[in-house]
C-alpha cells in the first residue's frame, strides 16, 4: 500500500497574529501589541485523501529537527515494507539538505522552490492559527500548550482538515 501525505512547517510565536474584530460604530478596539520575537515551529503532516493530521511543535526549523520530525511521523503512522509513504514537501533549503535522513519506507517528493500555490499543506495554517488570533501569550510554553490542544482537535476532526487541503482534481471518486 502507498499513501500520499504532505508536509509543511510554520513559525508561531509571541508576536501576535492580528485580525480585524467587530466593534461599536465610532469606537476603536484596544489591543496589546508585543514585540517579543520568540518562536516555535509547528510541523504538520496531512493525509490528503482522508484529512488525517499529525502535528509536532519543535524549537526551530533546521535539518536535524526536520530529520527528527520525519522519524517521529514515520513511526507514528506505521511506515513499513507494506505501507510506503510518499511525502510531498516544499523546496525549502533544509528540506533538500544532504544532512536530512529520511527513514526507510518514507519517500520525499520535492515541489519546485517558490511555489506555495502548489503545496496543499500551506492551506492548513488558517486552521492552526485560529486559537492564536488576537491573543497574547506570556511564554512560549503557554503558546505551545494551546497549539498542541488545537492540533489534537484537528487530528480528531479530519473532515475539517480535508476541506482546505484537498485540491480539486487530485482525487477522483471510484464509484
Amino acid at each position: 500500500m502507498v499513501e500520499l501525505w504532505t508536509f509543511d512547517e510554520h513559525r508561531i510565536g509571541l508576536l501576535p497574529i492580528v485580525r480585524n474584530v467587530w466593534a461599536k460604530k465610532g469606537s476603536r478596539p484596544q489591543r496589546t501589541v508585543e514585540t517579543r520575537y520568540q518562536w516555535l515551529s509547528l510541523y504538520v503532516f496531512v493525509h490528503l485523501q482522508s484529512g488525517r493530521a499529525h502535528c509536532l511543535t519543535l524549537p526551530r526549523m533546521n535539518a536535524a529537527l526536520y530529520t527528527q520530525a520525519l522519524k517521529d511521523f514515520a513511526e507514528a503512522i506505521g511506515a513499513s515494507v507494506h505501507k510506503q509513504i510518499v511525502l510531498v514537501v516544499d523546496g525549502v533549503g533544509h528540506h533538500r539538505s544532504h544532512e536530512v535522513g529520511a527513514p526507510d519506507h518514507l519517500h520525499l517528493l520535492s515541489l519546485l522552490p517558490y511555489s506555495p500555490e502548489l503545496h496543499s499543506a500551506e492551506k492548513v495554517w488558517t486552521l492552526t492559527n485560529e486559537p492564536l488570533v488576537n491573543k497574547r501569550f506570556e511564554t512560549l510554553a503557554a503558546l505551545e500548550v494551546v497549539q498542541k490542544m488545537w492540533c489534537e482537535t484537528l487530528a480528531s476532526t479530519p473532515e475539517v482538515v480535508r476541506g482546505p487541503t484537498r485540491f480539486h482534481g487530485w482525487f477522483r471518486s471510484t464509484q
